[in-house]
């Protein structure tokens, strides 16, 4: 195997491919690259048997073809150090050596053979497939994936769960304190759902910032294939049964808060400064075009308070949440001023976004509130 490739092509590919191997593979292999040469395309896999990630990029002067097992970390640690020039790889097929050549040196690093590497799982014949718009996704996984759960205990709250109907597509993504559901229109007729781990959606959403053409997706009941333009992404979903998100989300919802996103979020962060550790409560009283903002930690007497103002549709209301989660919610809103709608100081906020004109997609936030000690 022997090609000549920029250095610099070559270090983008591994790096981005180099994101799914873990720090903790069960299979020593698996601390390797799969590169696999044919004709003048090489392509590039990485796994952690949950995820595989497959990138390919074309090369300049081909003399031979073949498939190697490169270290990862030697790869890369080795391409950082080059600037923009030309690389000639050359790989002996008998010790799986590979020696890197450029003009003025060379370096050797030993691979190994590729034989062991993991297949890339198959789907099923009764696989699901359909065109996915990219913005879509970039902004469904976006939305959703820091409202996110880690627990062991409940799995199936570790990942997005996104649901397909004709015309619609839902992603949502809860941790059982906040939630956040993104729909948007699509041309698309399946009917179907399932539960993308966190990170697979991780590696699409930094891979697809370079794609611009739609998605080709694909899926079965255990895995999930994503293919763009130089790179295909296969993993293994999430099994299990989602909650039921929409009984949680309050359907009556009386009081209505407007304000300034930025305003509110910079006055919680101010007042959270003083709020007890352990807690993060921040208090909220609302009345009167409004939102007293306050924070206290009694064991160091510290607190502090900020008046926000708003404009108030509803009855007055006191309500606690935790300052990290609120600010969490309202950093991941993309409009300069937010609508939070309240039904009492015991049942969820709902956070939305506020557009000046008609959007093809909708955004719902949903925090529980925390009990507060008169």
């Amino acid at each position: 195997m022997k090609f000549s490739v920029s250095s610099s092509a070559l270090l983008s590919l591994l790096a981005t491919t180099g994101k799914v191997i873990s720090n903790k593979n069960t299979l020593p292999i698996l601390d390797y690259f799969l590169m696999e040469l044919s004709g003048n395309e090489l392509k590039v896999t990485t796994s952690d048997l949950e995820t595989t990630l497959i990138g390919s990029i074309t090369v300049d002067s081909v003399e031979s073809e073949g498939t190697i097992a490169a270290p990862a970390k030697l790869m890369l640690d080795s391409l950082k150090e080059f600037s923009e020039l030309p690389l000639t790889i050359d790989v002996n097929d008998k010790n799986w050596e590979i020696t890197i050549n450029w003009k003025s040196g060379s370096l050797s690093i030993p691979g190994a053979s590729a034989v062991s590497y993991p297949a890339v799982p198959q789907l099923s014949a009764e696989k699901k497939e359909l065109s996915m718009d990219v913005d879509t996704l970039v902004n469904g996984i976006n939305k959703t994936i820091f409202a996110t759960a880690d627990d062991e205990l409940r799995p199936v709250m570790n990942g997005i769960y996104i649901n397909l109907a004709p015309g619609a597509l839902t992603f949502v993504g809860t941790d059982a304190h906040k939630l956040v559901k993104y729909e948007s229109e699509t041309a698309n007729e399946v009917t179907a759902s399932f539960i993308l781990p966190k990170k697979p959606a991780n590696l699409l959403k930094s891979v697809l910032l370079k794609e611009d053409d739609a998605i080709e997706m694909s899926f079965d009941s255990k895995n999930a294939l994503f293919k763009l333009k130089s790179h295909t992404l296969v993993c293994r979903l999430i099994e299990g049964n989602y909650p039921n998100y929409n009984a949680v989300i309050p359907a009556n919802n009386p009081n209505k808060v407007l304000v300034d996103r930025v305003e509110l979020v910079n006055g919680i962060k101010r007042v959270a400064v003083c709020s007890n550790p352990t807690t993060n409560l921040i208090r909220m009283d609302i009345g009167d075009n409004r939102i007293n903002l306050t924070a206290q930690d009694i064991d160091f007497s510290v607190s502090a308070n900020e008046t926000i103002s708003c404009s108030y549709d509803g009855e007055e209301i006191t309500i606690g949440f935790k300052s990290t989660f609120l600010v969490e919610i309202l950093s991941n809103m993309d409009t300069p001023t937010v609508v939070i709608e309240l039904a009492d100081s015991t049942r969820a906020g709902v956070f939305k976004p506020v557009y000046d004109d008609k959007q093809t997609s909708s955004t719902l936030m949903l925090l529980m509130p925390m009990m507060i000690n008169a």
